[in-house]
């Protein structure tokens, strides 16, 4: 069971205050530092066990600090160290200088690194704190690394990744794998630092949780922990309509396997009775698929406003392969109105792209109930000023959204990230690669809409359902098709 502190994810400049906290708490920010220090030598070595030599690159900072005790503990361990600084030594200042101090060995310049078969190298140029881009020095041994498919451990984060964003400032290691200290940054988590950082070990130095908490913003790595609190509960009253009631929207004869992979996802996930909500001309094509899925024609206004009349319905899906853009915002009005909950995917965002304003309003208003499942280009369409501010991460252009649009927003990749309007923000991590397939996300668009049906607060049902897809990606396993989805799908868990 993950301990509160594990889901923690602290954005460089927060960890900045941590470490200040530390130090003001009576703590030894050198004791700090060579914890840390000594954690990478042990990772070097326990990883590395046939390196010849470790080349250890020491910045201007700590996080030079930091393998300057790395390298005095590989040299105590008996390994051939090579040990290379960028910028003057003897201008380190604080901890950094005292790590320095206490290396006995040789300190070459950077530009001398010459790389050489059985080189393993530490990368501790620059931490998660680079906010700009990589001096030309380092970024030409970044190259000559590169050009010898030499390993790489990063100590807190590769040279040249933004540990906010995750974006590369210019050139960056790509590492085997990444020692990093207490929490992992948002470099870690988001593309493409996530694929540069490879296998990342966090280590504890030794500074109290109650500092961390303290000074934590609102993020996390998305897990049960996060959300296991809003789970709906299993009593012995339990039947189909208090497990919820889930309606999907159905597209055109033509295209009408969208929807049914979400509303059997919707089944599967949890609701106890689900609705495919089809157009006439469409009805034979999806009766020939269900069974326990039920079947409605909903043709217009008229049938969609006497379904609401039924106050048990209350959780939608509208977007996968619906088509009519008129019609979906018609629709997307009327549940509005009705006060019903809405899970918007794929079609249904795009109807909206010349008119985001209207979405907004017409959700505006009290606790969230509406949930938008946008990949990078659906996002764009709503929200194009954040999709083209550069210099917002994944996770502020997530923020932002949700909480202009008054809705849980998962915005969707292999680096996926769910937002609430009060800026709680999560980062999944769980969904294997293959999940990349089509009809993927009109899966995960149903497993929101079960969620929802149950009443689950909309971020905590679509951070649950975010992560029950990424569980069932792993349990379908590689090769899988989004035919495959719905039966992988986990139980909740309660443990």
């Amino acid at each position: 069971m993950h301990r509160e502190i594990d889901t923690l994810i602290i954005t460089p400049e927060d960890m900045g205050r941590i470490d200040r906290a530390a130090a003001a708490s009576g703590l030894s920010s050198y004791g700090l530092m060579e914890r840390a220090g000594q954690a990478v030598a042990a990772a070097a070595l326990r990883r590395f066990p046939g390196a010849r030599r470790f080349a250890v690159l020491c910045g201007p900072g700590n996080n030079g600090g930091d393998g300057y005790v790395a390298a005095r503990a590989l040299q105590a361990a008996g390994a051939d160290v090579a040990l290379h600084a960028l910028g003057d030594p003897l201008s380190l200042k604080g901890d950094a200088a005292s790590a320095r101090g206490r290396f006995e060995g040789d300190v070459a310049p950077l530009a001398d690194y010459v790389p050489r078969a059985g080189d393993v190298v530490i990368d501790a140029l620059f931490g998660a704190g680079l906010a700009r881009d990589l001096p030309e020095e380092a970024a030409r041994v970044i190259a000559a690394v590169r050009g010898n498919a030499l390993p790489v451990l990063a100590v807190d984060l590769p040279s040249g990744v933004d540990g906010r964003t995750g974006k590369v400032r210019g050139a960056a290691f790509e590492a085997v794998a990444t020692v990093t200290f207490m929490c992992r940054k948002p470099g870690h988590l988001l593309l493409p630092g996530k694929a540069l950082a490879g296998a990342v070990e966090v280590f504890d130095i030794g500074i109290p949780a109650r500092i961390l908490a303290g000074h934590a913003g609102h993020m996390r790595v998305n897990a049960p922990a996060v959300w296991r609190a809003a789970l709906p509960a299993q009593t012995g009253e339990t039947h189909k309509y208090v497990r919820g009631h889930l309606a999907v929207f159905s597209g055109p004869a033509t295209a009408t396997g969208a929807a049914r992979l979400s509303a059997a996802a919707g089944l599967r996930a949890g609701a106890g009775l689900v609705t495919l909500l089809s157009p006439a001309d469409a009805l034979s094509a999806n009766a020939a698929h269900l069974t326990g899925v039920m079947l409605k024609c909903v043709d217009g206004e008229a049938d969609l406003a006497a379904l609401l009349e039924d106050e048990r319905l209350k959780t939608f899906v509208l977007g996968p392969g619906f088509g009519h853009a008129d019609k979906a915002r018609r629709h997307v009005r009327l549940l509005a109105e009705k006060g019903r909950h809405l899970v918007l995917d794929a079609d249904g965002i795009s109807a909206f792209r010349d008119d985001a304003d209207m979405l907004f309003q017409l959700f505006a208003d009290g606790p969230a109930r509406l949930v938008l499942t946008p990949h990078d280009g659906e996002f764009t369409r709503l929200f194009p000023d954040l999709a083209g501010d550069k210099a917002l991460s994944k996770i502020e252009r997530a923020q932002q959204a949700a909480a202009r649009a008054n809705a849980a927003v998962i915005l969707k990749g292999a680096d996926t990230v769910i937002a609430a309007p009060d800026g709680r923000v999560l980062v999944n991590e769980n969904a294997p690669p293959w999940l990349a397939t089509a009809g993927s996300g009109d899966v995960l668009a149903g497993i929101v809409g079960a969620h929802l049906a149950h009443g689950m607060p909309a971020f905590e049902a679509a951070a649950g359902a975010v992560w029950r897809h990424g569980e069932a990606g792993r349990i379908a396993d590689e090769g899988l098709t989004a035919e495959d989805l719905p039966c992988a799908i986990p139980p909740w868990p309660r443990d």
